[in-house]
C-alpha cells in the first residue's frame, strides 16, 4: 500500500453605438437661388425618412447583458495569513447557515506539480489530486451549510505553498519542495483556529484488485484520543456509505511507506498529524486531525466511483457525517 506523502467569469455587455451623419449643408452661399434649392431637397429627404422603418437600437437580452452577473457565493473567501502562500491557498470560508463557531481545516492532499496516486477508469487517467479537491469541495459545501466556518488548504490545481522552477527537477518536484509545502499545510491548519483538521487522500497499490476505505491518525500527540475516535468515526462512515472493504484505522508510525529523504524516514510520522521534532518539524499541527483514504485510485472499480459525481458526494457526505459526531460531542 502506498501511504499518502502526501472557480464564471462575467464579461461586461458591450453595445454598438449607432453613428450619426451630420445632415448639415456645407454650403454658405447668400445666393437666394441656392438657398431654396437646398430647402426643397432637405423636404425631400424628410419625407423620405419618415416614409422608411425608423431603426431602433437593440436592448440587450434580459437573462444576458442587461442581467445581473451570475451569484457568487455566499460570502467570499479570505486568505489567512501565512508566508509563501499560493493565491488560491489556505483560504477561509463562512458558514453559509447559522454559526456554531467551530472551524474546520480541510487539506485536499497533493496538487499543482504533485499528481499523486495516479490510476485507470474507463481509459482514461484518475488523479488523486483531482479526486481529493473535488471531494474537499464538496465537504466544505456541507459543513457551511450545517454552520460550520471552513478553511481550505487549496482550492485549485495548485501546491499550497508558491512553487518556482527551482522546486523541480525535470519536471518532478523535489524533495525539499514537497517538504516544504507539507509545512505550509500546517501553518495554514495552525494559523484557522480550527476544531479539527481532515486531510483527504485516496489510495494506492501495485495490485489493481486491493481496495477499500482506510483512516490514518497519530497516536503520539496529547490529543491523541481525541485523534482515534475522529479515525474511527470516519472510518465507519465510509464503510457504511461506500460498501468497500473495511481496511481498518492505523496509526501513521505504524505505516510500512517509504519516506522522503533519511531525515522523514527516522522522524516515522506524518507530518500534518505528527508531533514536533526539531529540526523536521518545530511547530506541528494544535488540533486534533486524521488523514482519511476512502478508496483506491487504482482499483478500476474505485477509481470508477471516485471520478463520478455521486461516488464524490458519497464520500464527502461520510465523512462531514463523522465530522459533525465529533465535533458535536468532542
Amino acid at each position: 500500500m502506498w501511504p499518502p506523502i502526501r472557480i464564471f467569469h462575467n464579461f461586461p455587455p458591450t453595445y454598438r453605438r449607432r453613428s450619426r451623419r451630420s445632415r448639415r449643408s456645407p454650403y454658405r452661399f447668400l445666393s437666394a437661388g441656392l438657398l431654396l434649392l437646398a430647402l426643397v431637397l432637405a423636404v425631400v429627404l424628410v419625407d423620405r425618412g419618415l416614409s422608411q422603418p425608423k431603426a431602433v437600437r437593440a436592448a440587450p437580452p434580459r437573462g444576458a447583458a442587461a442581467a445581473a452577473p451570475k451569484p457568487a457565493p455566499a460570502a467570499a473567501s479570505a486568505q489567512l495569513a501565512v508566508a509563501g502562500l499560493d493565491p488560491s491557498a489556505c483560504r477561509s470560508y463562512p458558514p453559509t447557515s447559522g454559526d456554531l463557531g467551530k472551524t474546520v481545516f480541510l487539506d485536499p492532499g497533493h496538487g499543482g506539480a504533485d499528481p499523486g496516486a495516479v490510476g485507470v477508469s474507463a481509459g482514461s487517467q484518475v488523479l488523486e489530486k483531482d479526486a481529493t479537491l473535488a471531494v474537499a469541495t464538496q465537504l466544505a459545501t456541507i459543513l457551511r451549510g450545517s454552520g460550520y466556518r471552513v478553511v481550505l488548504a487549496r482550492t485549485q490545481d495548485t501546491m499550497v505553498t508558491q512553487v518556482t522552477d527551482a522546486d523541480l527537477d525535470q519536471g518532478s518536484l523535489r524533495a525539499s519542495s514537497e517538504r516544504r509545502d507539507l509545512l505550509a499545510r500546517v501553518a495554514c491548519a495552525n494559523a484557522s483556529g480550527a476544531s479539527a483538521l481532515l486531510s483527504i487522500h485516496f489510495n494506492g497499490f501495485d495490485d489493481p484488485s486491493v481496495g477499500g476505505a482506510q483512516v490514518i491518525y497519530d497516536a503520539a500527540r496529547p490529543f491523541a484520543a481525541q485523534n482515534q475516535r475522529l479515525a474511527q468515526l470516519s472510518q465507519a462512515e465510509l464503510v457504511k456509505a461506500l460498501g468497500v472493504d473495511d481496511r481498518g484505522t492505523l496509526t501513521d508510525d505504524q505505516l510500512n511507506a517509504p519516506a522522503l529523504t533519511d531525515a522523514g524516514s527516522s522522524y516515522g510520522h506524518l507530518i500534518e498529524l505528527g508531533p514536533a521534532q526539531p529540526g523536521w518539524l518545530d511547530q506541528p499541527t494544535i488540533m486534533p486531525g486524521a488523514l482519511a483514504e476512502p478508496l483506491f485510485v487504482t482499483n478500476p472499480q474505485e477509481a470508477q466511483l471516485i471520478t463520478g459525481a455521486v461516488g464524490q458526494r458519497r464520500v464527502a457526505g461520510a465523512l462531514a457525517a463523522a465530522m459533525t459526531q465529533f465535533l458535536e460531542k468532542p
